[in-house]
C-alpha cells in the first residue's frame, strides 16, 4: 500500500459536500469495549440514534492499513468479528498503516482524525484519565494531551469510574481542555451519575454548546477540545454498591495478573460485564446511545449556526 491519504465513505463525503451535521464514532468500542456478538449490534444502533437525531455518523477505524472516516456496514462488521483488531492511539495510526493493520481508534486517535476531517463533534462512552496509581506508574490516557490540542466537542459520560477521576479532572484543568456539564454542575462517572466532583460550568441544551463552539472559534484563541459530561440519569445508573464491589475485586485481580497499559481498560470492562451479569454493559450501551443523540443535536445546531466544522 503507497497512497495512505484518509478515506470517506460514501455517506460522509457526501453530508460534508452538502454541509449536512456529522458526528464523529470511535470503533474501540466496537472492537474492544464491548463483547461479541452484542458489540456489532450496539454499533448499529449507535449509528442509526445519531441518524434519527438528524445527523450523519462517521465511524472512525482502519482496515488492512487504510483510515476510514465513515466505515460502512461490511467494514464495522469486520471490525467487530475478527481476531486481531490492533487498539490503535494517535502514535500508532502512521506504523498501523504502513503494517496494513486492521485497527480500532481510540478516542484520542478518533478525535484526531476527526478534526483533520473536519469533523467538530465526538460521541464516546467515557474518556481516558489518569489511572489510579498513577503517581508510580505514570499511566495516563493520550485522550487528555490529544484533546488539549485538538478543537472538537466530545460528548461522554464523564470518565470511566475505573480510573482515578478527581486527577483527571486536575489534568483537564492543566492541560486547557474546557469541561461543561450537561444540565448538572457535578462530573459523572461513567457507571454512576455523580462521580463526587463540582464543575463550574454547564450548559442546558444543544444550542447552547454550539453557542460555545462559536465563541471558540470566533476568538481563534483556545484550540483545545470541549468536553460535555452528560451523565446518566440516576434511575438509569448502575447501583453504586455493586459498582464499588465490582470495581474492588477487578483491581485485585489486575495486580494479580499483573495488568498493565492500555490492557487495563478492556480488561476491567469486561470484569464488570461478567460479574455485574450484564447489568454494567446495559449501562455502557445507555451511555453511549444517549451521548450519540446529545452529539448528534449539537451538530444540527452547530450546522444550523455555521459552526459544524473546528476551527
Amino acid at each position: 500500500m503507497t497512497d495512505f491519504r484518509i478515506s470517506y465513505g460514501t455517506e460522509v463525503a457526501e453530508a460534508q459536500r452538502d454541509g449536512r451535521p456529522v458526528v464523529a464514532l470511535e470503533s474501540t468500542i466496537v472492537s474492544h469495549g464491548l463483547p461479541r456478538p452484542e458489540n456489532l449490534r450496539v454499533a448499529r444502533e449507535i449509528e442509526r440514534t445519531v441518524r434519527d437525531a438528524g445527523a450523519v455518523p462517521a465511524t472512525i477505524g482502519m482496515i488492512a492499513g487504510e483510515l476510514v472516516v465513515g466505515l460502512d456496514d461490511a467494514q464495522l462488521t469486520r471490525l467487530a468479528t475478527v481476531d486481531g483488531v490492533t487498539k490503535l492511539s494517535v502514535r500508532d495510526l502512521a506504523v498501523a498503516a504502513a503494517a496494513g493493520a486492521d485497527g480500532a481508534t481510540t478516542v484520542a486517535a478518533t478525535s484526531a482524525v476527526a478534526a483533520a476531517a473536519g469533523i467538530g463533534v465526538f460521541a464516546t462512552g467515557g474518556l481516558g484519565g489518569v489511572h489510579r496509581e498513577a503517581a508510580h506508574t505514570f499511566d495516563e490516557s493520550a485522550d487528555l494531551v490529544t484533546l488539549a490540542q485538538t478543537p472538537i466537542a466530545v460528548v461522554c459520560a464523564g470518565v470511566k469510574s475505573i480510573l482515578d477521576v478527581g486527577a483527571t479532572l486536575e489534568r483537564l484543568e492543566t492541560l486547557g481542555v474546557a469541561v461543561v456539564g450537561y444540565r448538572t454542575r457535578r462530573f459523572p462517572g461513567f457507571y454512576l451519575t455523580d462521580a463526587g466532583f463540582d464543575l463550574d460550568w454547564s450548559v442546558d441544551s444543544p444550542e447552547q454548546v454550539a453557542a460555545v463552539l462559536a465563541a471558540r472559534d470566533e476568538h481563534a484563541v483556545h484550540t483545545g477540545g470541549l468536553l460535555i459530561a452528560n451523565p446518566l440519569p440516576v434511575d438509569e445508573q448502575l447501583d453504586p454498591q455493586l459498582h464499588d464491589r465490582t470495581l474492588t475485586e477487578g483491581l485485585a485481580l489486575l495486580e494479580r495478573d499483573g495488568i498493565t497499559g492500555k490492557a487495563v481498560t478492556p480488561y476491567l470492562l469486561a470484569h464488570f460485564h461478567s460479574s455485574t451479569e450484564g447489568a454494567s454493559l446495559a449501562v455502557n450501551v445507555r451511555i453511549i446511545l444517549r451521548n450519540a443523540d446529545l452529539a448528534a443535536r449539537i451538530a444540527v445546531a452547530s450546522v444550523a449556526r455555521g459552526t459544524a466544522v473546528p476551527a
